[in-house]
């Protein structure tokens, strides 16, 4: 027999071997047609499963959130079979759940085009109607490769190669069609619904190396219900139009170009918005942290003292000396991260416990080597900078920085117009990591108690999560995650407590005692990659930047060529007052002008005219609205100027 406890605590003993869908069925006919997986353990199953041992049961309904993986996992099946029924002798190979939907990858002579999807979806729901149950079958290894080889399915031998040998191959089956598979999955594909889409195509390589033949892969999403696919559906298309790749065409911020991959070229519009985010965050760190600045290119010696050379090694960028004729033969390594350099500098002279806590921050351009296809505009790139802090303190001040860090990231992000819900994650000890099970144990325990006075502290507004092996080789670490407003989730900040750098390259301070200690490093990010952030604020605010950040603040636009001095007067006064301010003097007519400013997103036109001269006057027009305010020259600077003062400087003022 076995004992089941269910959620309301009540314990039953069932005989060994029953079925998820026994169990259902016996409490009730109706519990067994909505349920479409159960949970063992908190583990979601196959509802067909047998029950071996004693464990928690759960029923997982169609509308639970535990299902939506499965719901997706379900069409990624349906979608080979689909392809296949449409185009036979198509190869499949994998079709994972991924954020937000699912993709499979194909092998075929003829890649897919989007003019294909609509075909497929089309074969998709004739499946879906069919509503044939999933069952699950047990194969031996060498039937499964010789079914597959019979059927021309040579990735899924190679597949079936790669699992290791102490673990069942499983095989699922929707009516006569059929895939390797892990599941689980629901009892049929009826339970999937319509509210699924297809996408885009794309290709890529097997396994992700370009040695491999390229497959084509179908991207699609699904939801439990229409109305949730729907909301999706049209944030996508909101996220398409807040883009920021084009959005920097729009505004000529930035571009992209082969001879300089996963590097920007940085254009004067989207360095000057840089330049703020950058200005803004050394204001914020004033009298707290010394700004320094390490080496861009270390010897490798170094790198492997620190540990990144053997963790690291394949996203460093390395280098060596000049030419065949110099001495000097060292292997270098452009720098991936700031902190090794860091150490070296905290090393430089005698440092007493008096000195603690020692906050060092850098603005370092940092290199990391990213697969092409892994790239994508300012989110993912090769070279950025990082806000970087290091603080250098004893065990006892740790978790006090650790709070001053996280309130001056929260005050941060609100500047910066992000003050909805945001996610703090704790990051835990990853399987390869450096330092002692005992410091990891010791480092864990104080971040967990952070974590409870960061949720506390939150009011409501901060929601904590745990993030198993997800931590830096050397330390744990908090994850801040941030809301758009739109509402997609960025994870930009971090906090990671280090006990064994410091360690792994001598570092001490002298303790109150006399002795020799290393300090705790705590490394810090706020805004993380420099460019990055840029990006998920030019989203967030859909181009529509706030005044401070603004390239361009204002335009001041003349309605006839009688006007042109009084605009130069009004530019050359705007900027005078520190605003960044151009006059538009061109012979077209007005409504022109309006449009062509507004694509570029500059957030004030000043339309002055024959009137406006004569007055000392100019006509306001706010980005996105019609409305038209007219304020005499004065008035009008002096609102502007106070609207353009960066957050952290008004709240100086008040």
């Amino acid at each position: 027999m076995v004992a089941l406890t269910f959620p309301d605590g009540a314990r039953r003993d069932y005989p060994d071997g029953i079925t998820g869908f026994d169990i259902a069925k016996g409490i009730s006919p109706s519990l067994a047609k909505r349920t479409v997986a159960m949970a063992l353990d908190g583990v979601v199953v196959d509802l067909a499963d047998t029950i071996e041992k004693d464990a928690r049961i759960e029923f997982v309904s169609r509308e639970d959130p535990r299902a939506l993986e499965l719901i997706r996992h379900d069409t990624a099946h349906v979608l080979a079979e689909a392809v296949q029924a449409l185009w036979p002798g198509t190869q499949v190979t994998i079709g994972p759940v991924i954020e937000n939907g699912f993709y499979y990858d194909f092998q075929r002579n003829q890649p897919f085009t989007p003019e294909d999807l609509p075909v497929i979806e089309k074969k998709m729901k004739e499946i879906i109607a069919r509503d044939k149950p999933f069952t699950k079958e047990i194969w031996s290894r060498e039937d499964a490769k010789k079914v597959f080889a019979d059927k021309g399915e040579n990735f899924k031998v190679e597949l079936i190669n790669a699992i290791p040998e102490d673990q069942s191959l499983k095989i699922y089956k929707q009516g006569d069609w059929f895939d390797l598979c892990r599941g689980p999955h629901m009892t049929s594909t009826g339970k999937i619904g319509n509210a699924f889409k297809l996408m885009r195509v794309a290709g890529a390589y097997w396994r992700g190396d370009s040695n491999n033949p390229m497959l084509s892969r179908i991207y699609g999403t699904a939801f439990a219900k229409q109305e949730e696919l729907d909301t999706y559906l049209k944030n996508m298309e909101e996220a398409e139009k807040r883009d920021h790749r084009k959005l920097g065409r729009e505004m000529d911020l930035f571009h992209f170009q082969e001879e300089g991959p996963g590097t920007v070229f940085w254009h004067a519009n989207g360095w000057t918005i840089f330049q703020e985010i950058v200005a803004y965050m050394r204001r914020r760190l004033r009298g707290e942290y010394q700004e320094v600045n390490a080496p861009q290119m270390l010897d490798k010696s170094l790198w492997e003292t620190s540990g990144h050379w053997g963790w690291f090694r394949e996203n460093m960028f390395q280098a060596t000396s000049a030419g065949d004729d110099t001495e000097d033969e060292r292997v270098y390594a452009i720098k991936p991260m700031n902190c090794p350099g860091h150490i070296q500098i905290f090393k430089h002279g005698l440092k007493s416990y008096r000195d603690l806590p020692l906050r060092m921050a850098e603005f370092g351009i940092v290199h990391r080597y990213e697969p092409s296809g892994a790239m994508h505009g300012l989110l993912r790139v090769r070279a950025f900078t990082q806000d970087d802090a290091h603080i250098f303190c004893t065990e006892d001040q740790m978790a006090d920085e650790c709070m001053k860090i996280n309130d001056l990231i929260l005050s941060t992000y609100a500047d910066f117009g992000f003050d909805g819900a945001l996610t703090v994650k704790l990051s835990t000890r990853p399987e390869k990591r450096v330092g002692s099970d005992a410091a990891w144990d010791h480092a864990e325990d104080i971040m967990q108690n952070v974590l409870k006075k960061i949720e506390e502290q939150g009011g409501g507004r901060i929601k904590t999560a745990i993030n198993p092996g997800e931590g830096a080789f050397y330390g744990p670490k908090f994850e801040y995650v941030l809301r758009d407003a739109i509402g997609r989730d960025w994870q930009c900040g971090t906090t990671q407590v280090d006990f064994n750098l410091p360690d792994r390259f001598d570092a001490f301070y002298i303790a109150a005692d006399g002795s020799k200690k290393p300090p705790v490093m705590i490394h810090r990010a706020i805004c993380g990659s420099m460019e990055r952030f840029l990006g998920v604020v030019l989203e967030h605010f859909a181009g529509h930047m706030p005044l401070w950040l603004a390239p361009k603040q204002a335009m001041v636009c003349t309605i006839t060529s009688d006007a042109d001095d009084y605009a130069i007067e009004v530019r050359d006064a705007a900027r005078k007052l520190g605003l960044r301010v151009d006059a538009d003097l061109k012979n077209e007519k007005i409504n022109y002008k309006v449009r062509e400013h507004s694509l570029t997103k500059v957030p004030a036109l000043l339309v002055v005219g024959k009137k406006e001269a004569e007055t000392r006057s100019v006509s306001i027009r706010r980005l996105g609205s019609e409305k038209q305010t007219v304020m005499s020259l004065d008035e009008a600077l002096k609102t502007l100027s106070a609207e353009a003062l960066p957050p952290d400087l008004k709240r100086a003022q008040a």
